[in-house]
């Protein structure tokens, strides 16, 4: 979401006719997009803008902004921790970015506070429709359907930054996507807080929304996240199975516990059964569909038997990808209630024991791609090797490989290497025949 934002804004100033910098030293103006899901996070922008005051004290005209959550939860600690910052902007209030400038060239600095207050109701007007910098040769883009959160789960701070959920009118959804691939994007991912909560005024759902882009021939690939449980329908399932092959076969859906007494001190809406059974009904009816999770390790009053569950569950499950963090404490949050008396060295001492174990079901499944050759979207140079491209699978395996190709392209890629993150390998021959299905 923040990478999607970022990209809303530097349309939005190269409509004000800003132009991207060489460097920081070059330019008049710095933005910081955040996130306040984790206090590290928040406390990391801090950090920067203390970096940042240096630049600003040898160069005063310099422009210093914060936007996003940390901007909307923590507008008055920011100025007062950064007296040096001239502007905080909310999420939901970026589109404002244009009128906040104006405001300083007119010499009005210092303690200008936006944010999204006006949004703050079960308003289903979307702040604005999207304005985005696409780059050359990007075959692929990110879209927002849905802003904000209705669920209250005990830990997490997103409904407070950014709002209850409204949602973007489908129609101009499409528009926006039929715009995109006239630009030569081939690959679109609906974005979203929970994203399969999305339905617009008329009542289209994500659903509905699968059909639509579906339909549009030139997009090969279709992506959303991120998806919430209790919101994986069996109609959104059947969507995704009719809109094979171009709903990718990669689902984001975090799980956050295996322990069902745990994920009701969450409040997230499901036990572990209910989980389970909706991996097995999207196996059913996507066979090679992959997924990826969140865990949190720690949450107050977790037992060691509540850990041994999450351990279960990745066995049971064989998640491709798992994020996976120790509890945070995030302020105005229900969790900050809850007796939490597992010391830091035991959260730390499960986190380390989850990551092994999923490492090695990680380092299996990978193995198994070796020799395979595999449909890649090549999204540009390595930024390890820059002799070598980078790119990504219909189930998101992350792919880097040596051979004539360019940003934007599909290629046919033979596999040679395989780690548990990534896999390694070559083009296997020329321009990808377009009208072959998409290899998992």
């Amino acid at each position: 979401m923040n990478i999607h934002d970022s990209e809303k804004l530097a349309g939005l100033l190269e409509r004000e006719g800003y132009v991207r910098a060489a460097s920081e030293k070059d330019a008049d103006l710095i933005l910081l997009n955040t996130c306040s899901i984790r206090e590290k996070a928040a406390e990391k922008v801090f950090s920067e803008l203390g970096r940042l005051r240096r630049l600003k004290s040898k160069n005063p005209d310099l422009v210093l902004g914060v936007c996003g959550c940390v901007a909307q939860q923590e507008g008055e600690r920011i100025y007062k921790r950064a007296p040096y910052v001239d502007f905080v902007i909310g999420p939901r209030a970026i589109e404002s970015i244009g009128p906040a400038l104006a405001k300083i060239r007119r010499g009005e600095r210092g303690s200008l506070r936006i944010t999204d207050t006006e949004y703050r109701n079960d308003s289903i007007r979307f702040p604005f429709d999207e304005i985005r910098r696409v780059g050359e040769g990007r075959a692929k883009a990110f879209v927002t359907i849905i802003e904000g959160c209705n669920h209250r789960c005990t830990y997490c701070i997103v409904p407070t930054t950014r709002g209850r959920e409204i949602y973007r009118p489908m129609t101009r959804v499409l528009d926006e996507v039929r715009t995109l691939a006239a630009k030569g994007v081939i690959e679109v991912e609906f974005l979203g807080q929970t994203v399969n909560a999305y339905r617009d005024e008329d009542g289209n759902t994500l659903a509905e929304l699968l059909t639509a882009t579906a339909a549009i021939e030139r997009i090969r690939r279709i992506r959303f996240t991120t998806s919430h449980p209790a919101q994986m329908t069996e109609r959104l399932m059947d969507a995704m199975a009719a809109a094979q092959p171009k709903v990718c076969t990669y689902l984001h859906l975090p799980v956050q516990s295996g322990s069902t007494r745990v994920l009701q001190q969450m409040r997230r809406g499901y036990d572990r059964e209910t989980y389970l059974s909706k991996i097995a009904a999207l196996r059913s009816r996507l066979p090679k569909m992959l997924f990826g999770t969140d865990i949190i390790v720690g949450f107050p009053g977790e037992t060691e038997e509540d850990f041994q569950h999450t351990i279960r569950l990745l066995d049971e499950v064989q998640f491709a990808t798992v994020y996976s963090f120790i509890y945070s404490q995030r302020p105005g949050t229900k969790a900050l209630d809850f007796l939490d008396e597992l010391a830091p060295a035991e959260k730390h001492e499960r986190l380390q024991r989850l990551q092994e174990h999923q490492k090695a079901i990680q380092t299996r499944r990978m193995a198994g791609w070796l020799g395979r050759t595999m449909e890649v979207l090549v999204e540009g140079r390595s930024k390890r090797n820059a002799e070598r491209w980078t790119g990504r699978t219909v189930g998101a395996r992350v792919v880097n490989f040596e051979g004539p190709t360019a940003a934007g392209r599909l290629e046919q890629v033979e596999i040679t290497k395989t780690t548990p993150f990534s896999l390694t390998g070559r083009v296997a021959g020329s321009v990808l025949d377009r009208d072959r299905p998409a290899s998992i």
